[in-house]
């Protein structure tokens, strides 16, 4: 560890645009060292690289994320003495993934995303002072659910709100669409926040979505999604290309959206959290619950691996219950 790390001091930064490196640690005029904090712009490095991941296509919720996870370690390094090569670049992450798990208490799921962060950031830049970090382990737990009974009560729960106005009526059945798809096609909340009304095709039930990585698939929507969606055509504007849009006419954040889930639960006596995405794990639940094959479910999803999608066949324990039971009876 020594070799590689006295071996990255001396050839630590390859400038994009200049053969050249930058030889650490450095000294000013005086001979004492100088920070890294001095010699990398991170703020704007971090900028830069916000900027790409928004080229490439990353999704808000992950921007928003990489970018908090980056400045809260920038700002932890100010406070750090003797920040000038590598080693002690090294020890300071060290040092602030102990602060986050005896300080913040955070998840094992956590540090392996700010360790996958940081690292990404930093070789965008062409910064290898954290090559030799391993990546951590992830906790596999198993994804929330809501039964189908909570499911029906939250949407059902849409209709107590008022519609004494057209507005509030536009507002009424925009939430219930909002509910309806986000649980019948098993939609990721930005995948239906930026879908357009020329992705969906109302004689097939199909709707075409851009998920992650730039890859489109085609979902599903059922008859009852179906007439609440031509229902809402009556009250939309036409001339607004998004499905779903605030009274402004400006996409809805997901933060808005989050809200108004939980409003809804809370209304409908629902003690579990509920979020957008516990509502996509329900419709993978209950599709297989009632048989639908895995592989299918895979594609509905937008899943690239079968993997990601097996972790359903170990959640619904109300089946295997049921299985059990009648298998005791038939004894």
């Amino acid at each position: 560890m020594a070799d590689f790390l006295n071996q990255n001091q001396n050839n630590i930064f390859n400038e994009q645009n200049n053969s050249s490196t930058v030889s650490l640690p450095q000294y000013n005029e005086d001979g004492e060292k100088i920070s890294i904090l001095e010699i990398f712009d991170f703020e704007d490095m971090c900028e830069e690289y916000i900027i790409d991941l928004e080229i490439r296509n990353y999704s808000q919720n992950t921007i928003k994320t990489y970018n908090a996870i980056i400045n809260s370690f920038l700002e932890f390094l100010q406070g750090e003495n003797d920040l000038s090569d590598g080693r002690k670049f090294l020890r300071s992450f060290k040092r602030y993934i102990q602060y986050l798990k005896r300080e913040k208490d955070v998840s094992q799921n956590y540090i392996y995303l700010v360790t996958v962060s940081l690292k990404k950031f930093l070789e965008f830049n062409n910064i290898y002072f954290l090559s030799e970090v391993e990546t951590p382990k992830r906790t596999k737990s198993l994804p929330k659910s809501l039964n189908e009974y909570e499911v029906q009560s939250l949407i059902a729960s849409v209709e107590e709100d008022k519609e004494n106005t057209e507005m509030q009526r536009f507002t009424k059945l925009r939430n219930k669409i909002i509910l309806t798809l986000l649980y019948s096609s098993g939609l990721r909340i930005s995948e239906l926040l930026n879908l357009k009304m020329n992705d969906i095709d109302f004689k097939t039930r199909t709707m075409r979505i851009r998920g992650k990585g730039d890859k489109d698939r085609i979902v599903l929507f059922d008859e009852e999604a179906l007439d609440l969606l031509n229902e809402y055509n009556a009250f939309r504007d036409v001339s607004n290309d998004l499905l779903i849009y605030n009274k402004n006419g400006n996409k809805l954040s997901s933060r808005y959206v989050e809200i108004m889930i939980k409003k809804y639960a809370e209304r409908a006596g629902i003690k579990k959290k509920v979020t957008p995405h516990i509502l996509r794990h329900s419709f993978a639940t209950h599709l297989l619950k009632h048989g639908v094959d895995i592989r299918i479910i895979q594609q509905l999803l937008g899943h690239a691996s079968l993997s990601t999608t097996q972790i359903y066949t170990s959640v619904d324990m109300e089946t295997v219950k049921d299985i059990y039971d009648k298998a005791k009876e038939n004894k």
